[in-house]
């Protein structure tokens, strides 16, 4: 059933076409390299029947003839252009021995040789060896019984074509036969079982597929639901923020109009005094100001609007990173800056923050881990540049970097090489969703033991 389904099957008969053509290629440098090795062997056989070195030292030279057309065979069918004509070079590889067997048969003994046996080997390796269709098999077998007869005939006389000369020439027919139906049945069974072979394998890699498919639908699946529960998280911290921030602001309305006042104040009292009095002053504005931020910050990376492109400011969002991770930087690395005046880029700011988040935290736990000697500083750069109309920003640092098995790794869900507990591989996952989100990409480059530098590169207006 399966050779009867797949014959109308055009990528099946090519593919069956090709494994038989190399199967032919194949087998056609077998039977060359037999001749190449058996017929110089034969000479054995010369020597125990004809004991005149005349005639061992013709046949000799014509078995040494043989070998060297059928090494150039061989040779030819090690190329492309003999492959393009393996066909050819198939038959001539049987017809070449046959020739000279038959040669030698005319010039000693003619029906009487009992080299008609080699004709027969012939035969039988045309069956068993090469494994032509039952047409080839037929011409071939058809070839060298008419080579045997015309040889036999014109060697002569005629009284030794007798009956000893028909049962030869009816045993060679008899082996043809046999060869000629067995290739036919071979080839049938030769073409079913590629056939089976080949349903299997396309079952197979339908099932390989499948397979993926469902690991790849599970993957998203289990992202879906990480991203989920982060957005739950998300939720609930910008619900719980927003009462903080309300609670933060009263107080921290009154103390800003105090400072007002005391501003005001500060001019009233003498001069030996006013100079650390406005210090002190200073440093309560200062003091309040960073809160005022930091609740900023807050409002925004909990605002549930994360959809919306912006045009944002870059330095801002650096600046609102490094507070929220200033207690993790404090005396643990330094963060060098070099961004243009006023690069912005065009995303979403809360989404961009949490990105410069998650870089700059896995920047500091990849600095934790290695040994700085020779004065050498942890250190991380933050860079920023245009070109040809697209934002690259850049973070790097001199960590271990990240090996070179892992690189094309670090982008999917729940890969991570840190000890359980310390994090659940969705860190650069995010980053790099958040920069398809944003029409953008993400790169990185690393060097083992030396640094890790991620490029971010943002289109321009369009």
């Amino acid at each position: 059933m399966a050779s009867t389904l797949t014959t109308k099957d055009l990528a099946f008969r090519a593919a069956f076409q090709a494994n038989a053509r190399q199967e032919r290629i194949n087998t056609g440098k077998v039977a060359a390299a037999l001749v190449i090795f058996l017929m110089p062997a034969g000479a054995s056989l010369d020597l125990v029947l004809y004991p005149d070195g005349g005639t061992r030292n013709f046949f000799l030279i014509l078995r040494l003839c043989c070998a060297v057309l059928a090494s150039g065979i061989w040779v030819l069918l090690t190329r492309p252009i003999g492959q393009r004509y393996h066909r050819s070079l198939g038959f001539l590889t049987a017809l070449l021995p046959a020739f000279f067997i038959t040669w030698m048969i005319y010039d000693q003994g003619g029906p009487a040789s009992p080299y008609y046996a080699g004709l027969n080997l012939i035969i039988l390796a045309v069956s068993l060896v090469v494994r032509w269709d039952a047409l080839e098999s037929l011409l071939v077998v058809v070839a060298m019984i008419l080579m045997y007869v015309v040889a036999c005939v014109m060697k002569g006389p005629a009284d030794q074509l007798n009956g000893d000369f028909v049962a030869k020439c009816i045993f060679m027919v008899e082996t043809g036969v046999i060869v000629v139906v067995g290739n036919h049945f071979f080839n049938r069974l030769r073409f079913r079982e590629f056939a089976l072979r080949y349903a299997l394998d396309a079952e197979k890699k339908l099932t390989d597929l499948r397979n993926q498919e469902l690991a790849d639908a599970y993957q998203k699946l289990t992202e879906q639901e990480s991203q989920i529960v982060q957005s739950q998280k998300m939720a609930s911290i910008g619900q719980m923020s927003a009462g903080i921030i309300h609670e933060i602001n009263n107080p921290l309305n009154f103390a800003t109009t105090a400072l007002f006042t005391l501003k005001k104040k500060g001019k009233l009292l003498p001069s030996e005094q006013r100079a650390e009095y406005e210090d002190i002053v200073k440093d309560i504005e200062d003091g309040i100001g960073r809160v005022k931020n930091i609740v900023s910050d807050l409002r925004t990376f909990t605002h549930p609007n994360t959809d919306i492109l912006d045009e944002v400011m870059v330095s801002d969002v650096v600046a609102s990173a490094l507070r929220f991770l200033s207690n993790e930087v404090k005396d643990k690395a330094v963060i060098e800056q070099k961004l243009p005046a006023g690069q912005t880029v065009r995303a979403n700011k809360n989404k961009l923050i949490h990105l410069f988040v998650n870089l700059i935290q896995n920047s500091l736990d990849a600095l934790r881990t290695k040994p700085f000697p020779n004065g050498e500083q942890p250190t991380i750069w933050i860079e920023g540049r245009v070109e040809n109309d697209v934002s690259y920003l850049i973070v790097r640092d001199n960590g271990p970097g990240i090996a070179s098995d892992h690189v094309d790794k670090i982008y999917d869900p729940f890969f991570t090489t840190k000890a359980v507990g310390e994090g659940m591989g969705l860190g650069l996952s995010m980053c790099s969703r958040i920069m398809k989100d944003n029409r953008g990409k993400i790169s990185v480059r690393t060097e083992k033991d030396k640094f890790c530098e991620f490029t971010l590169a943002f289109p321009g207006k369009t």
